[in-house]
């Protein structure tokens, strides 16, 4: 079984910044792909950025340039760095781990940008 554990959202203004953690109840150098997702009111759940086990990274187009996804594997942690927020970033943010062929979820943190 895997846990994981979000920390760091919160309500920030606009143009703001934001840092995610997502502690991981296991050896994460072994995991397929860590991933944030996020899912706003009304809409479906969407991927933000994921990281490898090879370490590639990648973006959704509207959080690219903005956000930075990094792990550090001597704490199995996974960060999302979050700058230059915008009002349409609100959302839950929810961290997620594939490894071996199996799904986990951490329980969510929500991230409110003001005007």
């Amino acid at each position: 079984q895997v846990q994981l554990v979000e920390s760091g959202g919160g309500l920030v203004q606009a143009g703001g910044s934001l840092r995610l953690s997502c502690a991981v109840s296991r050896k994460i150098v072994y995991f397929n792909r860590m991933a944030w997702y996020r899912q706003s009111s009304g809409k479906e759940r969407e991927l933000v950025a994921y990281i490898t086990d090879g370490a590639r990274t990648n973006y959704e187009d509207t959080v690219r340039g903005r956000f930075t996804i990094t792990r550090d594997i001597t704490r199995n942690t996974v960060h999302l760095q979050m700058n230059s927020l915008k009002e349409e970033d609100t959302a839950v943010y929810y961290c997620h781990a594939l490894f071996r062929g199996d799904d986990y979820w951490g329980q969510g943190t929500q991230v409110t940008v003001s005007s």
